[in-house]
Parts: C-alpha cells; structure tokens; sequence
C-alpha cells in the first residue's frame, strides 16, 4: 500500500538538518519529525556567506527578519566583490541588482558598450546595490519597488543552526541527541532504523541524511557512487579561522580574492569576520596555505585555523529508495558563489513538493527530483567554473591550467552563444540568472564579438545621456542611504 511518510528522520544537525526540520514540521503537520544529533560530532559551520533565496525560505517559514539577524550576528549582504581574478589588481562587483533589458535596443549593457565612454566608469556603476556596496550603505528596496534588487546575508552557521533549532522544536519537530553506529536495511534495500550508542532504535519511514561529508545514510549505508568534478574544480582544501574586526569595517558585501593556488573569502559580521583559503593542494601545501591565509587577516585571529578536506562533485543519485541526501552528504561545490545553502534550499523545496499527505511519490517523480538535483549542480558548476576560465593570469601554475583546460559542454556552448550573439542563455535549473552571467562576463572583461544591430535604433547621444542620467541618479540615491552599519543598528534597535 502507497501510504504517506508518517515518520521522516532527520540525520544530522547543523544547518542541513535543522532547515529540513523547521521546513517539515512547518509544511507537514500531520507527520512526525526527529532529528537525530551528536553534540560529539558537531558541524561545520564555514557556510557564512548566502545567496538571495534565503529570503523566501524564511518568509514561507515565518522566519522574522530582525530575530534572525540577532541570534546569528547576521549582516546584509548586496553580492560578492571579486579582487584579482581577471589579473592582480582588477576588481569588479557580482550583484544581486539588475541592469534592466537585457537585449533589444533599450539593452543597457549593449548599449554601455557601444557608446564606449571612460566617464561612465564601470558597468556596475549603472546597477544600484552595486553603487550601495562600493560606498558601503544599505537599505532594503522601498515598499512601493519591493523588486528593484535583492539582498541575502552573513551569519554565524552555528548559531543559525541553533536559532533554527528552536523554531523547528516549537513546531512539533523531535530532537534526540545519540551516535548512529548501525544502520539497519530493509529487505527492498531502504533504510529500516538506525541504532545509536547506548542501544536505542530509531525507526522512520523517511530518511533526510545531513550528516554532512560523512553522507553516512547516502554514501556509507547505501553506498551511491559519487561524480567527481575536480577535473573542473581542483579546489580540495579550505582553512577557515575567524578574526578581529577591522579593515574595511562592516561592508554590506562578501570579498572573494583570488590568490596564487586558490582564493580566500572575507564575510564581515556583528562581531567578527569569517576568513577563508580554498585552495588546491595540487598547487599547495596545506601549511603554506594556512600562513597565506594569516598573512591576510585584518585583525588578530580569534581561534586556530581549522581545515576541511573536500572533493567537488555530488552523488549520482539524491534521493535513493526512502533516503533523501541534503547538504554536504549529497555533494558539495566550493563556496566562490555561496551556494552550499542555496543547494540545501533548491534540494528541499523540491522534496517537500513531493510529499504529499495520503501517498508516497512515484517512482518517476523521484527520478525527476534526481535528474533536477543533478542539473542543479551542473549549472552552479558551470558558473564557477566561468570564474576561472576567463581569468588573464597566467602567474601560477593553478591558473595557467584553469584557463587552458577543457569545459563541460554545456558551458563552452554558453559562452561560444555569448561571445558570438551576446545570448545569455539561460536552461532549466539554472542556480543563477541572466544578470548574474553578464556581472562575471563584464567584470572580466569577457563581450560580445559582435553588436546587435538593433542597438542604433537609439541614437548614440540620447543612448549616451540615458546612462549618464541613470549613472548620477544612482550615485545621489546612494549618497542618502544610511550605512551598512547605521542600517543594521536601526534594524536590530541598537
């Protein structure tokens, strides 16, 4: 009988697990949720940096804004600041705004292009976060333009796992704190219970594995092979340590720099700044890339460094017989565009779209979610891997190799419809949109061979004002707004 998942089993705290309980005990009431954790084994917790989808996970689990951002630290943040990837010294801004058309006559960067002004500055200067960022001020979009850009956050993952924590339990969610050392199968190969250290037995119909890299349900139990990505994405290692304020202060904006082996992050908070080297050991060793990263502190270091070891890639399948992978135990993707949340949050939403009241899905809608969930991955891979490609250094082995290797077809066919036509093309399951495609094309440098025709339907001087005009509008918005930290105390009531 196709009865529905009455109870699912959540494996695995952290971020992962309590965002997949808060959303079950939230969306399926009538189902009962446990969560089984380790304060032993704790979390990872490097997932500082999010993406603009955050943002409608909390509102469709009546997550308050302001509550948030004080139980996790939290800052805005208005997209990603990338310094020395196309060459040393160059930076340019990957925003979460828009530059309004995208072709046709009244396209903005087509037009950028072709009036060809050094007084209009930089693309970004036409797109209003980005303006926002470079001074360092926020504000959230006026409710009469809710859409006029977006904006995602900073925050301490292991509080956010806490401050999720306590939501999830007020819903009806379970928590039982325990070791799984068993594993015990069903006869059709799905998982049946699992078995914890002092010899209790936790039986479920539905199993969530979010135990991170371990991928103890996915990986271990039901052995499912894993894709590897690392001829694209070499990247296998990444120091994290967290320091004293200082620097810039508190930008509303992540920094990614790109470094001889690798690159590091900076993500400000409340109280401290999250650093961070990815790097490829390939390239480096992993004490040499520790002390780069020190090197590269604003302030004192608040704890010793730790290391993650990873392989870039996903499992073959997401969803297998009644266990579903989330997070890191279904693959990861180095966290250039601050994606490891964002992929949690695609995986879930098209889980709980699955699962409905009176029966299990079919056995076609779950090779569907895994053919999604694949395709996720691949269109995020394909746009970090644009990050590197297009690079014009060639002072280090790393990235004389990134920018001869070959692409995924699917990218070199991106960007061969690019530089051609000045086609975003944009497929099904993209991780990012069109405008975000055009911010890494511009920022490095990578344009169109040819200029579409229709772009002279606009003279060049009415062409040329538009974008002056809309250059130093932008510039006068922004010099109203508070700053980034002015905001943040108003909003938290400091």
């Amino acid at each position: 009988m196709n009865t529905a998942y009455k109870r699912i089993v959540v494996v695995g705290g952290g971020t992962a697990g309590w965002m997949a309980a808060t959303s079950l005990a939230t969306a399926l009431p009538g189902s009962t949720v446990e969560l089984v954790e380790s304060e032993e084994i704790g979390i990872v917790g490097v997932g500082e940096a999010t993406f603009p989808m955050l943002r409608d996970f909390h509102k469709a689990n009546g997550i308050d804004e302001a509550a948030f951002l004080r139980a996790t630290n939290g800052t805005y943040k208005l997209g990603i600041e990338f310094r020395d990837w196309r060459a040393k010294g160059h930076r340019f801004f990957h925003t979460f705004g828009n530059f309004d058309d995208l072709a046709g006559p009244a396209c903005l960067w087509g037009q950028y292009r072709r009036v060809n002004d050094a007084a209009l500055g930089a693309l970004g200067e036409q797109c209003l976060p980005s303006v926002m960022a470079s001074q360092g001020r926020f504000a959230t979009p006026p409710r009469e333009h809710p859409n006029l850009y977006s904006y995602a956050y900073h925050f301490d993952a292991s509080l956010y796992a806490g401050f999720l924590r306590g939501i999830a339990l007020s819903r009806g969610a379970r928590r039982t704190e325990g070791r799984i050392v068993d594993v015990r199968r069903r006869a059709d190969g799905g998982v049946d219970q699992l078995k914890l250290d002092d010899g209790r037995v936790v039986a479920g119909d539905l199993f969530i594995d979010c135990s991170g890299f371990v991928s103890l349900l996915l990986g271990r139990a039901l052995e499912e092979p894993f894709v590897d990505f690392s001829r694209w994405l070499p990247v296998d290692r990444a120091w994290a340590v967290p320091s004293e304020p200082g620097g810039p202060g508190l930008t509303p904006h992540t920094v990614a720099t790109a470094l001889e082996a690798g690159w590091a992050w900076r993500i400000p908070l409340q109280n401290r700044v999250g650093n961070g080297h990815v790097f490829s050991t390939r390239y480096i060793d992993e004490e040499r890339a520790c002390a780069r990263l020190l090197e590269l502190l604003d302030g004192p270091a608040l704890a010793e460094p730790r290391l993650l070891r990873f392989t870039t890639g996903h499992r073959e399948r997401f969803w297998v017989h009644n266990v579903v992978g989330l997070g890191l135990s279904s693959g990861f993707l180095e966290p250039l565009e601050s994606t490891s949340i964002l992929l949690i949050q695609r995986g879930l939403e098209k889980m709980i779209a699955l699962l409905r009241p009176d029966a299990r899905p079919a056995a076609a809608a779950v090779a569907n979610y895994n053919t999604g969930m694949t395709r996720v991955f691949e269109r995020i891979r394909d746009f970090i891997i644009l990050h590197y490609c297009l690079t014009e250094r060639r002072d280090s082995a790393l990235w004389r190799d990134m920018a001869s290797m070959e692409l995924p077809e699917t990218l070199a066919f991106k960007l061969h419809a690019w530089r051609q036509t000045g086609w975003l093309n944009m497929n099904g399951e993209e991780g990012f949109e069109a405008t975000s495609w055009l911010a890494i094309h511009a920022g490095m440098g990578n344009w169109p061979e040819h200029a579409d025709p229709v772009l002279a339907e606009v003279p060049v001087a009415e062409a040329l004002q538009a974008l002056h005009q809309r250059r130093d509008h932008y510039a006068a918005v922004v010099a109203s707004m508070p700053t980034h930290e002015a905001f943040l105390r108003l909003m938290l009531g400091r």
